[in-house]
């Protein structure tokens, strides 16, 4: 196994290619004989439900000339599902001892390659090129809204994603004006998500404390602004939700650092009433604002922060 890249190759049947990963008792026993538990720290809270399995997959909608992305690929139990439909699964997992089960688990699919990484680190582009791909996994609670943002905004970012998060973060990622949040705009900017259904705690072991959700993530075919001006952008929406249950023209005062009397008037170019909150406003409504103040702070040398 080399450090960053495993490609597996097909080898005689064994043993542990035969165990039901979805049974709790052998999962444990395969766990035990490994010298290994559910590891708190990373998150690691184990599919055991069959069902849920073959929903994620149907979602993904998979071909037998899909390219997949795994992170976050723990045991293999998806793994083993995704190698099964797809051409190629590219399977990241950071923590040694269960990178090591998983090159077991997976040793008999030929089109699985295992990547030793942080996926916050894996650059898709390193991996699959210009390739088309698509994202699926069971990503750790603790590392959702980074996972989002880090793929979504990357030069190659995956055709749809498929994933399974926390039952409350999906609800927040499809929410529509009026109950928006950053995260949810950060998302719907770059495409269109679907909540597949509703998992319980119990689908899992160790069961979590809340139920997740299989949510689907059909991506854009091109964002609606630039590399460089999504960044001057996402700092309009970020001061606009700095301050939480404040009116817009508030937040966007103290966020951005200008003269409420000229923020005002930028909402009032937008067509956007300053008295209204930053959920309340449509993703098309922050865009519009966002060239206002840009075209303003670029064309008008005058236009000082406080």
């Amino acid at each position: 196994m080399t450090e960053d890249n495993t490609q597996n190759t097909q080898k005689p049947l064994h043993v542990i290619d035969m165990v039901d990963l979805t049974n709790v008792r052998e999962l444990r026993s395969l766990l035990s004989a490994h010298g290994m538990k559910p590891n708190k720290a990373f998150g690691q809270n184990f599919l055991i439900d069959r069902s849920v399995l073959q929903q994620i997959v149907q979602a993904a909608e998979i071909t037998a000339e899909d390219e997949i992305l795994e992170v976050g690929a723990g045991t293999g139990v998806l793994t083993r599902e995704l190698a099964q439909e797809a051409k190629r699964v590219v399977a990241v997992e950071l923590e040694r001892d269960m990178l090591t089960l998983l090159a077991d688990t997976t040793r008999q699919y030929a089109n699985v390659e295992l990547i030793a990484r942080n996926l916050l680190f894996l650059d898709p582009a390193e991996v699959f090129g210009q390739v088309p791909y698509k994202l699926v996994a069971n990503l750790p609670y603790y590392i959702t809204a980074p996972t989002f943002r880090h793929f979504l905004e990357n030069a190659n970012p995956p055709r749809i994603l498929v994933v399974m998060v926390q039952w409350e973060v999906a609800q927040r990622i499809v929410a529509e004006p009026g109950d928006l949040s950053l995260l949810a705009i950060s998302v719907q900017f770059y495409g269109q998500p679907k909540i597949i259904s509703r998992v319980p705690a119990q689908a899992f072991y160790p069961a979590p404390k809340v139920d997740s959700a299989i949510l689907r993530i059909d991506v854009h075919k091109e964002a609606p602004l630039s590399h460089e001006e999504r960044d001057r952008f996402f700092k309009v929406v970020q001061a606009g939700f700095s301050e939480k249950r404040k009116q817009v023209h508030n937040s966007l005062t103290h966020g951005l650092h200008y003269k409420n009397e000229l923020v005002r008037g930028w909402l009032s170019q937008a067509n956007i009433e300053s008295s209204r909150r930053a959920e309340t406003l449509s993703i098309e409504e922050w865009i519009c604002l966002w060239r206002v103040i840009d075209q303003a702070k670029q064309g008008d040398p005058n236009t000082q922060a406080t």
